[in-house]
């Protein structure tokens, strides 16, 4: 059985970074592919004796025009209606951030011949219907290149062929809450290291400001009833057929608190048998 993943969303939200970054981790990646030949690609890689186990099909990128869930629906229904794995990422990122990074590059948005705010409400209506068949979701708004990297290998580079994969995300209130989890617990109400005298330029991955954060009463209960929260829900999730589920933990601005929980939710949770991966969005701001 091969495993197919469909690249697509908005211009401009990473589809080319992560395009590269899935043919750096193995993926047999085909960039700009025409709606019609998905079809084709899946019968072609089916055959017996094809080497190609893991294959990215990136579409909508770099033509004059956008293709919404009209063109892409039957296509993507064959597909997973077949043998093979398949599942769609869709990127996305705010429309500010959009119009900033193309006004930075100054390149034509491939959407239509107006504005470049125009242009991007446009393409989001075309795509509205494909974002809601997405198995996954990233906002990118709050990445740079190299976060982005990790987010999708942290995703997709794995093998281990998973029922379901669990992310676990730390970030800051201050900056936003991520639009691509699924469950999200704030933790601004336990003491915050900022304010004590030695840990505030340092990180929640640091010894001293980890100790200090599992050392409050608040935070043991917390991640107690966080753990098993978690822990209760992923066989239903597992039963309902979904592949990722992201756990987002906020503090403030995302460098201490959060990252402890965020480190030791994943380290309760290993304990149980499932193995999920920690994403710091922040921790570096």
């Amino acid at each position: 059985m091969s495993e197919f993943l469909v690249v697509t969303g908005m211009s401009g939200a990473g589809r080319s970074t992560c395009a590269a970054t899935l043919e750096d981790a193995g993926w047999f990646v085909i960039d700009n592919l025409p709606v019609e030949l998905i079809t084709k690609v899946a019968e072609l890689v089916g055959r017996p004796g094809s080497e190609n186990e893991r294959v990215a099909l990136v579409i909508g990128r770099g033509g004059s025009e956008q293709v919404g869930l009209e063109e892409v629906g039957p296509a993507l229904a064959s597909l997973r209606q077949s043998r093979h794995r398949v599942r769609v990422l869709f990127l996305d990122a705010p429309d500010d951030v959009l119009v900033r990074r193309f006004e930075g590059t100054r390149r034509r948005h491939p959407v239509g011949g107006r504005g470049v705010e125009e242009a991007i409400a446009d393409e989001r209506r075309l795509l509205e219907g494909l974002r809601s068949e997405a198995d996954i979701l990233i906002d990118t708004g709050e990445l740079n290149v190299n976060q982005l990297r990790t987010r999708v290998l942290e995703l997709f580079a794995s093998e281990s062929g998973a029922q379901l994969q669990t992310s676990i995300v730390s970030f800051g209130y201050k900056y936003g809450i991520p639009l691509d989890v699924d469950l999200v617990f704030d933790c601004r109400f336990l003491p915050n290291p900022y304010w004590v005298e030695g840990l505030r330029d340092r990180s929640g991955t640091d010894p001293r400001v980890r100790a200090y954060v599992l050392g409050q009463a608040e935070t043991t209960m917390f991640l107690d009833k966080v753990g098993d929260l978690v822990a209760t829900l992923i066989p239903g999730f597992v039963r309902e057929g979904k592949s990722y589920l992201t756990v987002a933990l906020g503090c403030t601005g995302g460098r201490h608190r959060s990252v402890v929980l965020a480190d030791a939710l994943a380290e309760r949770l290993g304990t149980t048998g499932v193995k999920a991966s920690v994403f710091h969005r922040d921790i570096d701001r």
